[in-house]
Order: C-alpha cells, then structure tokens, then sequence
C-alpha cells in the first residue's frame, strides 16, 4: 500500500459483486457451466450468507480463459485445472522471491552501514606500516645434501 487509508467500498478485481447469472453473461457461459466449473474447482467464486455465488471481475477473466483453452486449445477440464493450479503456484513463487530479494537488499544495506560505522571508528593517528624497500635480486635456494 502507499500509506493511504483504503476506502473498504472501493470496489476491487477481487470483489465479488456479480451474480451468476451476470457472470454468465459477462463470460460467455451458460450458468449451469459456471455451477460445473465451481464444482470442479476451477472457478470459486465467493459465496454470500445464503450460499449464493458471487463472482469477481478476476473470476469473469478466469471463466474466459477457461473457456479459451477448453475451445480454442482442446485441453480438457483436469488438465485446465492443473494450469490454474500451477499459475497459482508460480505467482505465489514470484511473490515469495520478491519478498526473499528485498530481505536481502534490506539487509546488504544494514551490513553496508555496520561496515561504515567500523570503518568511521578506526583510529586515524596509526598507520600501517609497508615495508617499501624493494629488491628486485633472485635468491635461489638450493638445499644441501646430506653426506653419505
């Protein structure tokens, strides 16, 4: 969130507002397909008090893409399922790797901060000490027999 308070009836892709029979229309579906799919689980909308279904605009698109690859790509209902249950899986991975790589960030900037406060406690009155003599004489070592 940006740190505004969030209206609670400012509607949302999740909200489920439409009823099954506006649903239907909105995908493309007979209602009795809509009610097979949630049986499936393919597609759950919520449901109210009284057990009606209520679907989001998030359901609308996932009804639509069910239908595409059940017509346009011959997959069948289970395989449709394994999709859906995959992307699932794959979103919630990439939201986990977002999390897992701000972690990392946030801590590569405290370890960042900690190094400059040692590096700002060193005492400045020493100086390491370089021996800057330099020879460039070759020094062949050859060891000694022993003597029989």
């Amino acid at each position: 969130m940006d740190g505004r308070r969030r209206n609670p009836y400012q509607l949302t892709d999740e909200s489920p507002v439409y009823v099954i029979s506006i649903a239907a229309q909105l995908s493309g579906l007979h209602p009795q397909t809509l009610r097979q799919y949630d049986r499936l689980g393919l597609v759950s909308p919520d449901r109210t008090a009284g057990r009606g279904r209520r679907y989001s605009a998030r359901d609308i698109e996932l009804l639509r893409t069910v239908q595409q690859l059940s017509q346009d790509e011959g997959i069948n209902l289970a395989g449709i399922k394994r999709i859906i249950e995959l992307e699932n899986q794959v979103a919630a991975l990439q939201q986990r790797v977002a999390e897992l790589s701000a972690a990392v960030d946030g801590a590569a900037v405290a370890m960042q901060q900690r190094e400059a406060q040692v590096h700002a406690s060193y005492r400045r009155d020493l100086v390491p000490y370089q021996d800057v003599r330099q020879t460039g004489a070759l020094v062949v070592w050859r060891p000694k027999r022993p003597k029989d």
